[in-house]
């Protein structure tokens, strides 16, 4: 179940997103009816950087990454949904992941129980941030470790990836593009 955003910066949050490339893709998305689907990732946590920090910080949207969860899914349904919206989108690229399958193409990774389970897992806070809209055009979106982080300019490994190398890897790359971040390793 998604956390409830009640927070200041959701209004902010839904302004810099619905302005961006992520308004535009967010309703094609919704038309594909992935179960429990979510946008997150760089998408999200580089379009704020980027509104916050200015010409100060070379991230853009490499990808946009959409999640989502079905137990009884295969490959298939993962391929004829990028194919749908790059089809809509040929100038984007995007990276469709069924949840209930990360572990199976992850290696040493545990199963996910749901989308949410499986994003709340990424390697930092400020990128385990879900959007989404449905039918009626009304945005949701999941925030399991709040939105200071990422209006902040933090980069925070998730409680799973606080000795990760991966994340700390990903960590200098942030900075080598966007050095108004900072580094923080403690929760």
């Amino acid at each position: 179940m998604p956390k409830s955003l009640i927070h200041p910066l959701s209004d902010r949050l839904h302004q810099i997103l619905a302005a961006s490339p992520v308004g535009m893709v967010l309703p094609a998305m919704a038309q594909l009816h992935l179960p429990d689907w979510w946008l997150a990732g760089g998408a999200v946590r580089n379009t704020v950087w980027r509104s916050r920090f200015g010409r100060n910080c070379a991230l853009t949207i490499k990808d946009f990454d959409l999640a989502f969860f079905d137990a009884q899914g295969n490959r298939d349904q993962e391929l004829v949904a990028k194919a749908i919206l790059t089809g809509h989108f040929p100038d984007y690229v995007f990276d469709v992941k069924n949840q209930a399958s990360f572990a199976r193409w992850r290696a040493g990774r545990r199963p996910y129980r749901s989308t949410e389970d499986g994003i709340a897992d990424w390697l930092h806070t400020a990128t385990a941030i879900g959007v989404r809209c449905n039918a009626q055009g009304v945005w949701h979106y999941f925030t399991p470790y709040d939105l200071d982080d990422l209006f902040n300019g933090i980069i925070r490994p998730t409680p799973a990836h606080t000795h990760n190398p991966d994340a700390e890897r990903k960590a200098a790359s942030f900075l080598e593009k966007c050095a108004c971040l900072q580094v923080h390793s403690d929760r």
